[in-house]
């Protein structure tokens, strides 16, 4: 028996990265998933964003540990796809008791392009909102409680970042999250619904395994600004560190936490 058995989650941004890694451990633990990502490029952002084919591979690890999984191509700006995507995978699994609005952008470079921060605004901050209110009608309705994370950063509970748009942005958007979080928290604890944040330290995913956030990143350093520089002799966190923090949070075993900001970040924070 796994702790999420019969349990259904729906996780955005779950192509790649720790959207991805998020889905597997959650199939581990029992639970079948709703797998959406918007699957193509934002003009603004300077890597590679995920394919159809990353969100095949999703597919495929969680199949080979025996769940159902629904995937859907949709992106999280748009409220109307977002909710068609949702419910699909009810349709096909039935109803979700898990959230996980992880879906997110970081424009940040040396080279910051117009446009950035609406981008990382309406992604990390909006899609957020519009990834609970997709679900939240459904899971009040059904009156059986519920699990939400959102996913934020250490950049949500300290000042740190670029000083671009897309830096300035993101901070803002991941300091937002946290405000969101507690509203829901408190608005949907009546229905036994808990809403939480995680906030992760620098991460092994393409989101900042690429050039242009390692070359910010070096340059920062050069600078004695480096805004990796974690409590713990770690550099960088793996995307199933987060996922295991995030399997327990929405766990019977973390049944009374909600309205948490919940560091997973080597030490990160307390250091500042």
């Amino acid at each position: 028996m796994g702790k999420l058995d019969r349990k259904v989650a729906f996780i955005t941004g779950a192509a790649r990265g720790q959207g991805r890694s998020h889905a597997v451990r959650l199939a581990q633990e029992g639970a079948d998933i709703v797998a959406v990502d918007i699957c193509a490029q934002i003009d603004t952002v300077q890597y590679p964003m995920a394919t159809p084919d990353d969100l095949a591979e999703t597919a495929r690890l969680v199949e080979a540990l025996d769940r159902r999984i629904v995937t859907r191509i949709a992106d999280v700006r748009d409220p109307e796809g977002l909710q068609a995507a949702f419910d699909a995978g009810v349709a096909e699994l039935g109803p979700v008791e898990i959230v996980l609005a992880n879906a997110g952008i970081a424009p940040i470079s040396l080279d910051p392009r117009p446009g950035e921060w609406q981008d990382v605004v309406d992604v990390n901050l909006t899609g957020v909102y519009n990834t609970v209110e997709v679900a939240r009608p459904s899971m009040v309705a059904r009156g059986v409680g519920g699990a939400i994370v959102l996913t934020s950063s250490t950049a949500g509970l300290v000042g740190i970042g670029s000083a671009t748009p897309g830096g300035l942005g993101y901070t803002a958007a991941k300091h937002g999250v946290v405000g969101l979080m507690r509203l829901y928290a408190n608005k949907l604890a009546p229905y036994s619904i808990r809403v939480n944040t995680v906030h992760p330290t620098g991460v092994d995913t393409p989101m900042v395994m690429n050039e242009a956030m390692q070359t910010f990143l070096n340059q920062a350093a050069a600078e004695g600004s480096s805004p990796l520089q974690n409590a713990l002799p770690v550099p960088i966190l793996k995307a199933e560190d987060i996922s295991a923090a995030v399997a327990w949070l929405v766990s019977d075993e973390a049944r009374y936490i909600t309205g948490v900001a919940l560091p997973v970040d080597a030490g990160f924070t307390n250091k500042k």
